[in-house]
């Protein structure tokens, strides 16, 4: 297990904007191109036997972006006015990003409400989670209350792995060598549980990852 330590040096706040504004690009870039070509299908007048089929390319990417939008509000963002989430509102958003893939998802996650801090380590957490599983498998997501919050994600698969960039970012080091888009988003976790006042922790063994954040009330 690590526990998370002071990294040697912090972006500053520019630098972090431009990397979760890049991260953000990316995950964007792929349903709005898809959209496109949808468009563009059905403005073909040769192709209008594949109506049908562009039809279901660009309803399924729009739902893909509006996923990522409503997951991305509160993950990064400021989610709009709300103070405090449901554990079901904050469920479906990590299911709406998440679903369709070949890991499956156990949310455990307690009732009640929860912090926008809570809320963005919940769901960060979550889907970094699922990421672990590339190959496929089950990824459990838990909370439990007493003198704190504790977050839990377990994910269990036949190559259920974090890729060194991903555990550089949550135990709170800076991005030696690597892709920044695989580093931001487990930087930002950490981040996160940090300026709560809490802590995260790691751990990664052979087919097993688990994330444990321990957040005050």
């Amino acid at each position: 297990m690590t526990d998370t330590a002071a990294p040697p040096s912090l972006p500053d706040g520019q630098a972090l904007a431009a990397l979760v504004a890049g991260k953000l690009c990316h995950d964007f870039i792929s349903p709005a191109g898809a959209i496109s070509s949808g468009l563009d299908l059905l403005r073909d007048p040769t192709a209008q036997d594949m109506r049908d089929d562009a039809m279901g390319l660009i309803e399924a990417s729009a739902k893909k972006m509006v996923a990522l939008v409503a997951f991305a509000r509160v993950a990064f963002g400021a989610a709009t006015s709300a103070e405090r989430f449901s554990g079901d509102e904050l469920g479906e958003l990590v299911a709406g990003l998440t679903g369709g893939g070949r890991a499956t998802l156990d949310w455990q996650v307690e009732g009640g409400d929860y912090s926008k801090a809570q809320a963005r380590a919940l769901v960060n957490l979550a889907s970094l989670t699922m990421a672990a599983l590339p190959s496929g498998g089950a990824a459990v997501i838990s909370t439990r209350r007493g003198e704190g919050l504790q977050i839990s994600g377990v994910a269990e698969g036949p190559r259920a792995r974090l890729k060194p960039e991903a555990v550089a970012g949550l135990t709170g080091r800076p991005l030696d060598e690597g892709l920044p888009g695989q580093w931001i988003q487990p930087y930002w976790l950490w981040l996160t549980a940090r300026d709560a006042g809490g802590a995260l922790a790691v751990e990664a063994d052979e087919g097993r990852v688990a994330l444990t954040i321990h957040m005050p009330n």
